[in-house]
């Protein structure tokens, strides 16, 4: 059964959270750290104040329950998804999936104009934001994929396009690989490419640069993700008692991930964050990474790729080509891991280029 769903924070967990950030115990910081310890003690303090004083949680609130938010449950597990239609009756649709430390709040600057053309459904994954923790071992990002094709089931739609960045790259590729009769395509603008000894192909200089930072990225892991992987239970006891330890955790991710010329605001970054709090997400949402098996995920349907040039790492795409039928390939300037966020036109542009172009070769045939 599927419900509508409204947010609506009970007071007393706004109360505790500005009281607790209120009485945060700051470690201290050698002179002249900048971020080579982590995250720098002035600009946590700076944000820690601001989401206390100055961020205002309803007013975020009402502009989320603009849109249309609902509930059902799917294997056991608690599914919010926010689903909007287009005014094209025979639109395609589209799942769209958010990742690790995103939201479906990655997508609010790309609802607009991606739903002129396209229906969408946006998801929260079992275990983040609205879905709520999960309660068992096994939702991996193939468990996930097989919940979004039992929900777009439930939603009537038979055929679809499925979209997604980091953890959400993996499962669109997965729901593509669990319901190949109905995902007419698979756009991506995360897509790890690692070497491959056994691949025979002479790549150029850039693509080879590409895989120097590949090699340097699986050599020094970031910790974030490593902790989750190994421990999330031990991750998730400091995340959700301390909120300027779920801001700092955070925080840095954006920090490093994003492209300096497209900066996410401020405000839109705490209200990623003050999700993942105000749910007590943090240790289910860590889990994620410990349950996932690392390696490529096999997609039979056609593949779209978008490279953003500050992304966590940038895709080959001759080495994409041995395990993916790429048929559309996008590099930009601009942008990085968030880059629904970060970009949202060239982002909207990209996915609507990719599966209108799906969608019209499909009627040609």
């Amino acid at each position: 059964m599927i419900e509508p769903f409204r947010i609506d924070i009970p007071q007393a967990d706004l109360d505790d959270l500005a009281d607790r950030l209120a009485r945060t115990r700051w470690p201290n910081e050698v002179a002249d750290a900048g971020w080579d310890y982590g995250f720098p003690l002035a600009r946590l303090k700076e944000l820690a104040d601001h989401w206390r004083t100055g961020y205002d949680w309803r007013r975020h609130e009402a502009a989320l329950n603009r849109l249309p938010h609902f509930t059902t449950e799917i294997d056991g597990q608690n599914v919010h998804f926010v689903h909007v239609r287009s005014p094209k009756p025979d639109a395609l649709a589209l799942v769209l999936t958010h990742g690790w430390p995103g939201s479906f709040l990655e997508f609010l600057d790309v609802v607009e104009p991606l739903s002129r053309d396209f229906h969408l459904v946006i998801p929260s994954i079992p275990g983040y934001g609205f879905s709520g923790p999960t309660h068992e071992r096994g939702w991996d990002t193939g468990r996930i994929a097989r919940a979004w094709a039992e929900l777009m089931r439930r939603l009537g739609y038979e055929r679809y396009g499925a979209q997604g960045g980091d953890f959400g790259a993996g499962i669109s590729l997965a729901l593509g690989a669990a319901a190949p009769e109905r995902v007419v395509g698979v756009h991506v603008n995360y897509l790890p490419t690692p070497p491959d000894p056994d691949a025979g192909i002479d790549l150029s200089e850039a693509d080879e640069a590409r895989l120097d930072q590949v090699r340097q990225l699986m050599a020094n892991r970031p910790p974030c993700q490593a902790l989750q992987a190994l421990a999330p239970q031990t991750v998730g006891y400091p995340l959700t008692d301390s909120p300027v330890g779920q801001l700092a955790w955070i925080a840095e991710r954006f920090a490093h991930w994003t492209d300096p010329r497209a900066p996410i605001d401020d405000d839109r970054m705490l209200t990623d964050v003050a999700l993942y709090w105000l749910t007590a997400t943090a240790a289910s949402s860590a889990r994620l990474h410990h349950d996932t098996p690392r390696g490529a995920v096999p997609c039979p349907v056609p593949v779209g790729v978008a490279v953003f040039a500050h992304d966590i790492t940038r895709s080959v795409r001759p080495l994409a080509e041995r395990r993916y039928d790429i048929r559309h390939w996008s590099e930009f300037e601009r942008g990085g891991h968030f880059a629904a966020m970060e970009v949202p036109e060239a982002f909207a542009e990209d996915v609507r280029t990719f599966f209108l172009g799906l969608d019209r070769r499909a009627g040609q045939g």
